[in-house]
């Protein structure tokens, strides 16, 4: 709701997610959201990622309005061949997928980290917050042939 109205009025995402699933985990309407997210710049991959949707009473009743939880899951799998585009290899890599979590401070991020090494793509889940940071993540690995 709130997420989706930022987004598209104020937000430019790298990549489109598509939801494809909801499963309600309360009485009170608190849902956890499966969304599929093909890598704009990798063709032949697509990551489906998890995560928390806080329902309006649990805003009420919890306070803090406009903020969803930190926790998400991430995994890719192989869609086709796997053909790299121009992607970033540097150790940073670049964001493949960014959607708030609240009005301004926190976001969900899917990162795309390339390991030349041992040939393979890896997409970690992550919150990027703005104060206090946040340890909590999940990462998937592609293989490159």
């Amino acid at each position: 709701m709130i997420r989706a109205l930022l987004a598209t009025t104020l937000f430019a995402l790298p990549a489109q997610a598509e939801e494809i699933g909801r499963v309600g985990v309360d009485w009170v309407g608190n849902d956890i959201i499966i969304e599929a997210i093909a890598d704009p710049k990798v063709q032949g991959v697509t990551c489906h990622v998890a995560y928390f949707d806080r329902s309006i009473y649990d805003r009420l009743t919890q306070g803090n309005w406009f903020e969803d939880p930190s926790y998400s899951a991430v995994d890719c799998v192989q869609t086709g061949p796997v053909v790299p585009g121009a992607i970033d290899k540097g150790p940073e890599g670049e964001t493949v997928f960014s959607e708030r979590q609240s009005l301004i401070l926190k976001s969900l991020k899917v990162t795309r980290i390339y390991d030349e090494k041992n040939r393979a793509l890896i997409y970690l889940a992550h919150a990027n917050e703005v104060t206090q940071g946040s340890g909590k993540m999940s990462i998937s690995v592609i293989p490159l042939p």
